[in-house]
């Protein structure tokens, strides 16, 4: 039967002029790096607006400078190095570097800072690798880190947020002379200094721990909204919900890392409370509190940082997780949160390369062993 099917039409392959030639990836799409860093602007925009909320005007003066700094030390390495420097300076990724550093610092820090920060970040976590889409390691975080390393007391100077002073608990966050000077109007402050949550929790009494002072409804309530102290872009956890749902609309983000890395810590915290409910909180503290979110939505997500792979993207937030979680329990210091990525920034290549994705019709090769008569 088959020998007599006749082909009527004679299959032409493409002429050579017609064929294109180029190198992978093969697939393309129509956003380029200007338009995916403003859908990461627009999708740190309720952070900064909470921000600017929460702190006043001194967090706007440490966001702008942070980004006009940013830009500024992206523009002078490009006219050095000889590049060009328009086209860099408008894709917007310096100020996107600008922002999450500005987001990551406390508000009403002395201008040099930012400034410090902004040629940390650019020159030292970016273009010292050949620009963007070649740094290893989040180049705020490199900032963020350098930072308290250089001004350690500047970095954990934290501000009481509008309203402070009538939340629950106000009182174990201040000391007693900044409250009796706020209540009683007797001295004029430009600005009430405080611990963190995270802090706190460091040098708390086991009692007050195990009695479940610090997370108690009220104060979840006020550490949800934001009505606490800390970074500038960490305190609003509706904010930073927002903007993670905008960049998973936009596609920008694997969401497998910031659930595994928050689903991490949320464990290994219930674990160590159901243990031992003096040792820590319970984990919805954790999760409210320091800069767990804005680390895990904006920063662990870098396309540039952090694994290709599905599998890939679950082992790194698993790790941020575990390293975050043996820090802020057993750690001298209160956060980890910047030290996590800037650790699992660095194994990324190792990750990739046992996580990937084995290519269709690829069989490995296994030698003969010869059998002894």
């Amino acid at each position: 039967m088959s020998e007599d099917i006749k082909v009527d039409q004679e299959i032409k392959l493409p002429a050579a002029d017609q064929l294109v030639l180029s190198s992978s990836p093969h697939l393309s799409t129509s956003d380029t790096v200007r338009k995916i860093m403003y859908k990461v602007l627009l999708a740190l925009l309720p952070a900064v607006l909470a921000g600017v909320w929460f702190f006043g005007l001194k967090a706007l003066l440490v966001i702008v400078s942070c980004t006009v700094f940013c830009v500024g030390a992206e523009a002078l390495w490009c006219v050095l190095a000889k590049k060009p420097v328009k086209n860099t300076i408008l894709d917007g990724s310096a100020a996107v570097t600008g922002v999450l550093l500005a987001l990551n610092l406390p508000a009403g820090v002395p201008l040099y800072v930012p400034l410090i920060g902004a040629f940390l970040a650019i020159w030292l976590g970016k273009q010292v690798y050949g620009g963007i889409g070649n740094n290893p390691f989040n180049p705020a975080i490199v900032a963020r880190v350098g930072l308290l390393i250089a001004f350690p007391a500047l970095l954990t100077t934290w501000y009481a947020p509008r309203n402070f002073n009538k939340s629950f608990g106000y009182d174990n966050f201040v000391t007693f002379e900044q409250r009796i000077a706020v209540e009683k109007g007797e001295k004029k402050l430009d600005a009430v200094t405080c611990a963190t949550p995270l802090g706190l929790v460091k040098t708390a009494p086991k009692d007050e721990l195990s009695q479940g002072f610090f997370a108690h409804p009220q104060m979840l309530k006020d550490y949800f909204i934001g009505n606490r102290p800390g970074c500038i872009g960490e305190t609003c956890v509706p904010a930073l919900l927002l903007g993670f749902f905008i960049l998973l609309a936009f596609k920008l983000i694997n969401w497998r890392i910031p659930v595994c890395y928050v689903g991490t810590v949320a464990v290994i915290t219930a674990v160590a409370h159901m243990i031992s409910p003096a040792f820590t909180p319970e984990p919805l503290f954790h999760l409210l509190t320091g800069g767990l979110l804005l680390g895990a939505i904006f920063m662990a997500t870098d396309m540039v940082t952090s694994p290709i792979t599905p599998v890939g993207a679950i082992v790194f937030g698993v790790g941020c997780g575990i390293v975050t979680a043996v820090i802020r329990l057993w750690g001298n210091y209160p956060e980890g949160v910047s030290f996590s990525i800037l650790l699992m920034n660095a194994l990324v290549p190792l990750i990739d390369r046992y996580c990937g994705i084995r290519p269709f019709g690829y069989t490995v090769k296994r030698e003969k062993k010869e059998v002894a008569k």
